[in-house]
C-alpha cells in the first residue's frame, strides 16, 4: 500500500503511478516504479489528476514550478489512458 499524494488516500501499488524527482531536479512519470530517485505516487485517476493540475498540488508536494509539471500531467494522463485500452 502507498499514499496518494493528491488525496491522502492509500492505494494498491498497481493502483497509482510513481512520479520521480531526481537529485539534480529533474521530474518524471516511471513507469516501472523502479527507477532511481525520490518517489512519489498519484493515483490512476483523471479527475483528481486533472483538479491536481488545476490546484497545482504537484507543484507544491514536490516543490518544482509549474512549466516543468506541464508534461508530467500530460505523461500522466497518457499512462492511464494507455492502461484503459484493451490488451489484445
Amino acid at each position: 500500500m502507498r499514499k496518494d499524494i493528491l488525496s491522502g488516500e492509500m492505494f494498491k501499488k498497481q493502483d497509482l503511478i510513481r512520479i520521480v524527482k531526481t537529485k539534480d531536479g529533474e521530474v518524471f512519470a516511471d513507469e516501472t516504479g523502479k527507477k532511481n530517485g525520490r518517489g512519489a505516487y498519484v493515483v490512476k485517476d483523471l479527475d483528481k489528476v486533472n483538479e491536481a493540475r488545476e490546484k497545482k498540488i504537484l507543484e507544491s508536494k514536490l516543490k518544482v514550478d509549474s512549466e516543468t509539471l506541464g508534461p508530467i500531467y500530460d505523461e500522466i494522463i497518457r499512462l492511464i489512458y494507455r492502461e484503459d485500452i484493451p490488451k489484445r
